[in-house]
């Protein structure tokens, strides 16, 4: 203050105490009325302080000395190498990252971080004293502290403009260049695109534009196409591409655009690079082995001697640290040109896609004002455009399809007015969903007026998605859709078309697209849109008719292999067994009869202490998989194979099992603890049922449904029947020994959910897409009870004896809990976005996953207690350790997690791929005083994992895509694959490595 010379500090009247506390030894001062009720002026007098804080320096320098002097040789050598947050004047400011393009971070920045970017800036910019320079990003982004300090330092003007101000692009741009005429603009692309071409080109590029340098950064910079339309001719502003990440203060490198490419009247498509690191800033490429490179892809470090933060809990970090950005890049001829964050690279349809791709074609269409894409549930492609006068939805797609491939092409494109964005000026996809929500939520049911218009739609339909070239308005009847063009991706698209076209889904379109004529494809809908003369068209008629009225027969066959029908009264004969389902949950059916306890002990005690039974009385050379009989073991393919680098678990293929279609569904496997029988049950794409010795993979038997299967199944209480639901909207229960049909029941949609038992009362809970939970008593065959939840229910429910309790989540954000015997609500929580993840419940809490990457814990009150966040969309259900001090889940974000009960990070082991499996804890018999953890990524690859430390143990790779949850009953690992085929693998301990 003195060096400043400062002579009035305005202070709130709730912070006089501390400021005279504070600085009245040093100061002289008195008060100045000020109309302001809460604050008051203090006038400070420097005359008579002088030897004050010559006194207080000499105190300084003392303490400093004897500090200096205390510190041995070690420390000091600790002191270069490392950067300590704790040493006094370390830190310019705190910030928190807003996780648009990661995890969330608490950043803690040294002044001798930021310090280079605003002394580079100034000389970059060429800043003086007649600059205006427009504060654009808010106090929480940290490029507001280069603007605001490139500003004062230079003696330059900061124009601070209010919020609602800054949401109104037009008013926006006259405060900025009319009014107040701004030098020096620091913006993301997204703050600009949002003033809109036209704007752009007559006010903020015009060629009498105030504006002198315009540098973009904290997203993809446009193409120089677009930038080159946005400028008037003649106009004169120097334009930047600025790069950088928070964790390492700010910028890092940029780059300046030419004259001459921005002049050029030749369309250019070439990639803006990332330029030139910035003062004391180290750029490096690394590729995936972590190895620098200086040619080729790879992801950016970012680091330099003092451009070092301190992230989260980090009280030191070594001098000179790189941090990883997330960001990938290709390096060419020496310069480096961005590629996308690893967030938006994802797979489609089996390849590779930038989501920024399809932005930057689709904003250069001529109709197309500004536009954004976002991946959509990690499952559609949306682009939201911002349009132009006139803009056809058909042309853009036409548009689209010429300057794309196939795999690239948005499922749905969104027109909206405006781009909405962060508080930081960044693409605000959160809101985007939303949008795409209500745009979903407000389509018309049906637009159809019979079937002579439903003929002319779908050949419109069908001409405009395979051949947007042709003029020909005639389609013939017999037109294949494999014949012409047709692929994976445009008969989804096809098929969503078709679903809103009619206003309700038509099952089993997909296949019939692919395999069928036009014509056939044409009355396969009017089997479910228009019904007999005589019958009234309603969706609930339509679907009771299709769900009920079907011949039992007709819609489930015959099974493949019979047997001896067992009494169908559960309560006659009972069978004792162990029933192992994703998420390491093992249920003991009757198992306390047969050890000699008490029949009724089946309680949560039990359920828990199953989970680390050994059960030392059974075969030791079954359990260790020495099967008598592999003589019907199919011969493996060279294609499974193991990944190199695995350390202290090998894999073998036991055997597989051919199931002609996508394996979606997990395994139920049930352990007969008398050593008679082993049995995987699991459904599959091609409406299969199967039950597999466990030990040889002989099929026991094969039960044709009347839909695609990708519910787990779920054992009863006696152990007599399994249970599964269906697509076609039916709930099966199979005769467990033979798969002869014992019961059917009906719900309105299909069901994609998982039963769950109460060894209790013997009930099984299911799920429906039709926004019901039902209870089943399938001894009597009736419903007990069913509830209507708020939205569909997708995931599994999940109960809990002590509270008795079950849980249930909806894709509509909803977790309710419910009293079991009646179906009344106990508490319901709202947690904003799908629950796809089921929710898994011990002895004090419940957990479950949200779409919006958060793994919530409850107490069973419904009090949420804490909640931690990954980097991307939960579907994985949480797995609970057997000690229940830790829960393992995976993400999108290509991460396997471990938290412990407090909701801290454990550790987390990153995949190839995203995970949707539930991971399944367990101990391998021959090396029991460790735990493990198998967990499966959709790339196909399985991951072995030490529970405790997340430490890699082996990796195995499928031939195909993984969305099944793996299931392991001692060494053997058993899951399904999308390849068509379940899987048993081995897994070898080597005590060698």
């Amino acid at each position: 203050m003195k060096k400043c010379d400062l002579e009035y500090i305005l202070v709130e009247k709730k912070q006089i105490n501390k400021f005279k506390t504070s600085y009245e030894p040093l100061l002289n001062y008195d008060t100045v009325t000020v109309e302001h009720s809460d604050l008051v002026l203090f006038r400070l007098h420097w005359e008579n302080v002088d030897m004050n804080l010559m006194l207080n320096d000499r105190q300084d320098k003392n303490e400093k000395k004897n500090r200096k002097d205390c510190m041995n040789s070690e420390k000091n050598k600790e002191e270069k190498e490392h950067m300590d947050v704790r040493l006094k004047h370390c830190l310019a400011y705190v910030l928190h990252t807003s996780g648009t393009t990661g995890t969330p971070k608490i950043v803690r920045v040294p002044h001798a971080c930021i310090l280079p970017n605003v002394q580079h800036f100034r000389i970059l910019f060429g800043i003086t004293q007649e600059d205006v320079l427009f504060l654009a990003s808010p106090l929480t982004f940290d490029p507001s502290i280069v603007e605001i300090f490139v500003a004062l330092s230079s003696g330059a003007s900061l124009l601070i403009v209010p919020t609602s101000v800054k949401v109104l692009p037009s008013k926006l741009a006259a405060v900025l260049f009319s009014h107040h005429k701004v030098t020096v603009l620091q913006a993301t692309p997204t703050l600009l695109r949002r003033f809109g071409s036209q704007l752009i080109k007559s006010t903020v590029l015009s060629a009498s534009t105030s504006l002198r340098v315009l540098a973009l950064g904290g997203e993809a910079f446009p193409s120089l196409t677009i930038l080159s339309s946005w400028r008037e001719e003649g106009n004169k502003t120097q334009i930047f591409n600025i790069y950088g990440i928070t964790e390492v203060s700010s910028w890092a490198t940029f780059y300046r655009i030419p004259e001459e490419v921005l002049n050029s009247t030749v369309k250019c498509e070439l990639p803006v690079p990332l330029g030139c690191p910035l003062f004391e800033t180290v750029v490096e490429v690394r590729d995936t082995n972590g190895f620098t490179i200086q040619e080729g892809s790879g992801q950016v470090f970012l680091g330099g001697k003092n451009r070092v933060c301190f992230l989260d809990d980090e009280m030191t970090v070594p001098l000179g640290t790189m941090r990883a950005t997330g960001d990938f890049v290709t390096i060419k001829g020496g310069e480096i040109f961005f590629l996308g964050r690893k967030d938006s690279q994802i797979k489609r349809h089996g390849k590779r896609l930038n989501i920024e791709l399809v932005q930057q074609v689709s904003e250069q269409l001529q109709q197309v004002e500004t536009c954004a894409v976002t991946w959509y549930n990690q499952e559609k492609l949306i682009l939201f455009i911002v349009p132009k006068d006139n803009l056809v939805k058909d042309y853009i797609f036409k548009e689209l399809q010429k300057h794309l491939p196939n795999h690239a092409i948005p499922d749905e494109l969104v027109l909206i007015d405006t781009l909405p964005f962060t508080s930081h000026g960044k693409i605000d996809i959160s809101e985007l969903n939303k949008i795409y929500l209500d745009y979903l939520n407000s389509k018309p049911e049906n637009k159809l007026h019979g079937k002579k218009e439903l003929w002319k739609k779908l050949q419109y339909l069908w001409k405009s998605i395979l051949s947007p070239t042709e003029d020909s308005l005639k389609v013939p009847n017999e037109s294949l859709f494999s014949n012409i063009g047709g692929d994976s991706l445009k008969s989804v698209r096809l098929l969503y078309e078709i679903e809103r076209l009619v206003g309700t889904s038509v099952p089993g379109l997909l296949e019939v697209i692919l395999s069928s004529s036009l014509l056939e494809i044409y009355n396969h809908i009017l089997q479910t849109v228009f019904m007999d003369e005589n019958q009234t068209l309603t969706k609930s008629n339509a679907t009771k008719r299709k769900l009920s009225d079907i011949n039992q027969e007709e819609a489930i066959g015959e099974p493949s292999h019979q047997k001896s029908v067992l009494p169908l009264n559960g309560d006659n004969e009972i069978n004792a067994c162990i029933a192992l389902s994703r998420g390491s949950q093992i249920f003991p059916l009757n198992v306390a009869r047969f050890l000699g306890h008490h029949s009724s002990a089946c309680s949560s005690e039990l359920i828990a202490q199953t989970n680390t039974l050994n059960f030392k009385s059974l075969n030791p050379s079954v359990l260790t998989g020495q099967s008598k009989d592999l003589c019907c073991v199919e011969k493996v393919s060279e294609e499974e194979k193991p990944v190199t680098g695995a350390k202290k678990m090998e894999f073998r293929v036991r055997w597989r099992s051919d199931t002609g279609k996508c394996v979606d569904a997990s395994p139920l496997v049930i352990v007969g603890v008398d050593q008679s029988s082993a049995t995987v049950y699991i459904g599959s794409h091609s409406h299969r049922m199967k039950a597999i010795d466990l030990y040889s993979g002989k099929m026991k038997w094969e039960q044709l449904l009347g839909d695609r299967i990708e519910s787990s199944a779920c054992v009863s209480k006696c152990g007599n029947f399994i249970t599964v639901g269906c697509y076609n909207g039916l709930v099966y229960v199979l005769q467990s020994n033979s798969g002869e049909i014992y019961w059917v029941f009906t719900t309105e949609d299909a069901v994609k959910s998982s039963p769950t038992l109460d060894p209790t009362t013997g009930l099984l809970f299911i799920g429906s897409h039709d926004q019901h939970v039902y209870a089943l008593d399938i001894y009597k065959k009736k419903c007990v009870w069913k509830l209507k939840c708020e939205g569909t229910v997708f995931s599994s429910p999940c109960l809990s004896l002590i509270p008795h309790h079950l849980y249930c989540a909806t894709l509509g954000g909803v977790l309710l809990a419910v009293k079991p015997t009646t179906g009344n609500v106990v508490w319901k929580h709202s947690c904003g976005k799908p629950l796809f993840s089921s929710p898994r419940c011990f002895q004090q809490f419940l957990c479950i996953g949200s779409v919006d990457g958060n793994l919530l814990c409850f107490t069973h009150l419904g009090e949420q207690i804490w909640q931690f966040s990954a980097g991307g969309p939960i579907f994985s259900s949480p797995c609970i350790s057997a000690s229940e001090q830790e829960v393992y889940f995976g993400s999108h974000d290509c991460f396997i997690y471990c938290c412990d009960m407090s909701g801290h990070l454990q550790w987390k082991l990153e995949t190839t791929s995203r995970v949707y499996a539930t991971p399944f804890a367990f101990h391998h018999p021959n090396h029991s005083s460790e735990t493990f953890l198998a967990a499966a990524s959709t790339d196909g690859k399985l991951w072995i994992l030490e529970s405790q430390s997340g430490q890699l143990q082996g990796v195995y790779e499928l031939p195909g895509e993984v969305f099944s949850s793996p299931v392991v009953w001692e060494s053997m690992l058993i899951i399904g694959c999308r390849n068509n085929y379940i899987y048993c693998l081995d897994l070898l301990y080597n005590n060698k490595k």
